[in-house]
C-alpha cells in the first residue's frame, strides 16, 4: 500500500488543480474565464493554482489579444499529461486494492 501512496502526486492534492488539469485533458487551449466560470472560484484562488502548477511545468500559457481585450490561455504540457495520468493510475490502484 505505501507504494500505492508514493506514488500519488502532492501537486495534484488540491481539488482544485485536479480541477484544473482534469479540464486540461481533455481540452487543446482553455482560457482563463473559462476556468474560473467552470470550477467556480474566484480569481485570486485560480490564478495561485495556475502559477504552481506553471511552475511545475505542467502547464503552458498562452497570453494573446483578441481585439483590443487580454486573453490568457492554458494547455497541459506532456508532462503535465504524464503527471496526471501517473496521479490517476496511482487513485485508480487504490481504489481497486482488496482487503
Amino acid at each position: 500500500m505505501k507504494k500505492i501512496i508514493t506514488n500519488l502526486n502532492k501537486r495534484f492534492d488540491s481539488r482544485l488543480r485536479l480541477g484544473i488539469m482534469s479540464i486540461l485533458m481533455v481540452e487543446d487551449w482553455v482560457d482563463f474565464k473559462t476556468l474560473k466560470e467552470r470550477l467556480e472560484v474566484t480569481d485570486g484562488n485560480l490564478a495561485s493554482h495556475i502559477k504552481a502548477l506553471e511552475k511545475e511545468q505542467y502547464i503552458e500559457v498562452r497570453k494573446q489579444f483578441i481585439g483590443r481585450k487580454p486573453n490568457t490561455s492554458y494547455c497541459a504540457t506532456p508532462a503535465g499529461r504524464q503527471a496526471f495520468n501517473e496521479h490517476l493510475d496511482a487513485l485508480e490502484a487504490l481504489l481497486n486494492m482488496r482487503n
